[in-house]
């Protein structure tokens, strides 16, 4: 990776500002809207917040983690950082636009890099009809809500409610039911990252839906149509050894 300028962000955690403190010590930095590279200090969620910030003007992230769980970020280590950058490969995910039409007819937009979910609101079960690439694939799915995740969010939400972990580079999208009453045994579908997946709420008035995307959440949604924003790229940065495609490849064999 060639870059001449770096900007470095951290999160608000102890641990993420005292490295910032001590990396901004040692490197030569520049604001983020300058920079060619951005190295992001925290966890997971500061690295999704940092890839949205600059969505606007594209630039790839590395992240080092200053975090919890870290999946989506490099060790962290202040020696031999701008060797790192040279040396870091790049994966690129197109993310997901989430067009949600609430109860009321108006239009919501947002991207999201994980998934986008919906969730039932209330006591009462979510009844949603679903349509992929225009044709009705299930009439009727009862469940507290579903969720389309990309590859690179199939580990999140997605693996939490039972969905399958996909590999990045596979072309696939996972459509994933969370906590499905009907049908009973439904576990989710695989779809291509081309199709477009559109929900539909029964009832939206008395049986409320939100809808997510990332960090942005409509509430009382009647229909929500989710496809791929071919416009728009996100690059991530990782070390060869600890690169994406073989972080996703080991969650699979996790106990």
């Amino acid at each position: 990776m060639k870059f001449d300028t770096i900007a470095i962000a951290a999160a608000e955690g102890p641990e993420a500002q005292n490295a910032l403190a001590n990396l901004s010590e040692r490197y030569e930095t520049v604001p983020a809207e300058e920079a060619d590279i951005v190295v992001a200090l925290g966890g997971d969620g500061f690295m999704l917040e940092s890839l949205h910030r600059h969505m606007e003007n594209p630039k790839p992230i590395y992240g080092m983690n200053r975090g919890s769980i870290g999946f989506l970020m490099n060790a962290f280590e202040e020696d031999g950082l701008l060797e790192r950058l040279k040396k870091a490969e790049p994966a690129q995910v197109h993310p997901l636009r989430m067009t949600a039409t609430d109860a009321e007819g108006a239009e919501h937009q947002a991207l999201a890099i994980n998934e986008v979910s919906l969730l039932r609101q209330t006591r009462l079960a979510a009844k949603l009809r679903i349509e992929i690439d225009g044709v009705e694939r299930m009439s009727e799915l009862v469940c507290d809500g579903a969720m389309v995740a990309t590859p690179a969010g199939s580990t999140a939400y997605n693996v939490s409610a039972y969905g399958p972990i996909i590999p990045i580079g596979t072309g696939v999208l996972a459509l994933t039911p969370i906590s499905a009453f009907r049908p009973r045994r439904w576990r989710g579908a695989l779809l291509p990252e081309t199709a477009t997946v559109v929900f539909e709420v029964s009832d939206p008035t008395v049986r409320k839906v939100s809808a997510t995307a990332d960090f942005t959440e409509v509430r009382n949604v009647a229909r929500v149509d989710i496809r791929r924003a071919t416009d728009c790229t996100v690059t991530f940065l990782f070390d060869p050894e600890h690169d994406l495609e073989e972080r996703i490849l080991k969650e699979q064999f996790l106990p």
